[in-house]
């Protein structure tokens, strides 16, 4: 396809805030996990899919297969639909108490 431009598995954004390795970068509706580190506005490559060990709030209880929602203001994954972006779905169980939990990420939505 002379169209074609990528898979879109991973994307290169400005980091709107400072980002480790990991973390998880919200811009605008397109989330994904920083490849690297970068200082804000220097370019970062998003993974957009894939699973990932992501914090969450602990007191949410994410069943395997429920929505998972990053809420920008504490950097977690929550249950909480309100405000926050739907970034994907939860993988294993991760029950009040835990720090964190396996989502699979959907890309943008």
């Amino acid at each position: 396809m002379k169209n074609f431009i990528q898979k879109g598995d991973s994307i290169t954004v400005t980091a709107p805030a400072d980002v480790s390795s990991g973390d998880g970068v919200l811009v605008d509706a397109l989330f994904g996990v920083a490849s690297g580190d970068a200082l804000t506005g220097a370019d970062v490559v998003l993974a957009t899919t894939g699973v990932f060990d992501l914090p969450k709030v602990t007191a949410d209880d994410l069943t395997f297969g429920k929505r998972a929602y990053w809420n920008a203001g504490t950097g977690e994954v929550t249950a909480t639909v309100s405000s926050n972006k739907l970034i994907g779905v939860a993988v294993v169980a991760a029950g009040a108490g835990a720090a964190t939990v396996a989502v699979r990420l959907n890309g943008s939505f």
